[in-house]
């Protein structure tokens, strides 16, 4: 005949119970939604750059927001996502706009300084857009690429208290020191400080 064993006590099982809880209790709680908070611009994707490809920050309260600066890729969108994630390229912006539908992806965190601009104070104190397209080919600056990116740059200067006029949304050519020249003659400034006006 099999001896009985005596059964375990409360406190022995509550001990067990804590226990083996612990590491759950260590853990981070699960977000519901990684991707929605990942983003500063609700209708944009997180496509994010490579580390070593930007300057953590934490703006404004390290650097003032004091310009949004329109660029244009001289790449294709997905080849400029791939540059931004290539630890070894040295570039990035914090936003990218594609030029068939207007989709915007975030690359960068808007507290963090993105290295778009080839001056280091203006990197600072900027946010970066860049528009999949070459300066010398206007049919990639679409009505959809317009109105995407006006209602982004509308919604950047609100949150940063920037005035929507031409001295606070700058081309990259107006950055002191650049040899670039986007977004160059193309580029509807006009209808776009509308648009970014009306959005």
């Amino acid at each position: 005949m099999e001896r009985s064993r005596p059964l375990p006590s409360r406190r022995w099982l509550l001990k067990g119970a804590a226990l083996a809880a612990v590491p759950y209790a260590l853990l981070p709680a699960p977000q519901a939604d990684a991707q929605a908070q990942a983003v500063d611009y609700p209708s944009a994707e997180w496509q994010p750059a490579s580390t070593s490809n930007y300057t953590a920050s934490n703006r404004p309260t390290a650097y003032p927001v004091d310009y949004v600066i329109i660029h244009v890729t001289q790449e294709t969108y997905a080849d400029t996502l791939s540059i931004f994630q290539n630890p070894k390229k040295k570039v990035s912006a914090h936003y990218l706009v594609r030029s068939a539908d207007g989709h915007v992806a975030q690359c960068v965190r808007e507290a963090n300084v993105a290295w778009h601009a080839g001056n280091w104070d203006y990197n600072t104190r900027s946010i970066g857009i860049e528009h999949e397209g070459w300066v010398d080919q206007p049919a990639y600056f679409t009505d959809a690429l317009y109105e995407q990116s006006a209602k982004l740059t509308a919604a950047l200067c609100t949150k940063y208290g920037l005035p929507k006029d031409r001295a606070h949304i700058i081309g990259h050519y107006e950055v002191p020191g650049t040899d670039h020249t986007d977004p160059g003659p193309n580029w509807d400034w006009t209808r776009y400080i509308r648009m970014v006006n009306f959005a």
